[in-house]
């Protein structure tokens, strides 16, 4: 029974630590900030930016069961269809002027959104190496315990026992913070990109006199004149070089209520600065000497 249960805690803490990989591609390939700012509600048009690598780190649904079916469709009728009065006329809309972006291609020209997207890629990088570090401590742990298990009395037994469960138990929640950080400072930085983003589109497409703007992954074609994300581009690197990424195992929200604690910005690429150095200033003229006494 002592060996089945150590199987066991091998067993567990291969499962609580290399999910971190295998979930990372259940993550959405957008965010949308929470409220706050100009930001309006997106239309069913609009494609969101999609969230730098690593994606994060999904957490399990103990509510639910794998085997569960989705409930039927409720077959029962409705109550009647209220009264829905005419609507006074107005003005029609404009006529569409049409503008197609590509966000995809917006953020492969983006610098900050690169910068960013290395940079979460070692983290979820090191994060992987970590875990299949502690992986492998932990089945040496449990390996060990079974062959000295002849060695060892009932009360030594247990004991190993409870501290590999807790080894187990605190690997586990330390691995999940840590992908939770991650989530958090990629959605983070995602945030920014997207409002930006968005505000330029507005400027770009007031600027070419379009109101409409549609994703071309919506479009079976277009030509050239309708696109838009060259200048969406070039605009979004100069608005926009840089975005404020948290430092390493620091949440997002111990930056915002620490903002002094060191945050990690990606510098964006400057042009040197020329040294002006001051005119030099004119010699002094020497100061006029007295003229010599007259000779009696």
């Amino acid at each position: 029974m002592m060996n089945s249960k150590i199987v066991r805690l091998c067993t567990v803490s291969a499962a609580l630590l290399f999910p971190l990989a295998a979930t990372a591609q259940q993550a959405p390939g957008w965010f949308v900030p929470p409220g706050g700012g100009q930001a309006r509600p997106p239309s069913g048009n609009q494609q969101r930016v999609p969230a730098p690598q690593p994606p994060p780190v999904a957490a399990p649904n103990l509510a639910q069961n794998d085997d569960q079916q989705p409930p039927p469709p409720l077959q029962v009728p409705l109550p009647p269809l209220p009264d829905i009065p005419d609507v006074p006329k107005g003005n029609p809309p404009p006529t569409a002027v049409i503008g197609v972006l590509s966000v995809p291609d917006v953020l492969r020209l983006s610098v900050a959104y690169q910068v960013a997207q290395k940079e979460f890629g070692a983290r979820q990088a090191k994060l992987n190496e970590d875990a299949a570090r502690e992986q492998a401590a932990l089945r040496d742990l449990g390996q060990a315990l079974v062959r000295d298990r002849g060695k060892l009395t009932p009360d030594q037994i247990r004991a190993k026992e409870r501290e590999l469960d807790e080894r187990v138990n605190d690997s586990r929640r330390k691995f999940t913070e840590r992908g939770r950080i991650i989530q958090e400072a990629s959605q983070y930085v995602v945030a920014q990109i997207d409002r930006t983003l968005e505000a330029v589109t507005q400027k770009v497409a007031v600027a070419r006199g379009v109101n409409v703007v549609l994703s071309r992954s919506q479009l079976l074609g277009a030509t050239g004149d309708f696109d838009l994300t060259a200048q969406v581009g070039e605009v979004l690197n100069k608005v926009m070089p840089s975005v404020i990424v948290p430092p390493d195992g620091v949440s997002v929200m111990q930056m915002v209520q620490n903002p002094a604690g060191g945050i990690t910005a990606p510098p964006a690429p400057q042009a040197p600065v020329p040294l002006v150095l001051p005119p030099a200033a004119p010699p002094t003229p020497p100061a006029p000497s007295a003229p010599p006494p007259a000779k009696p």
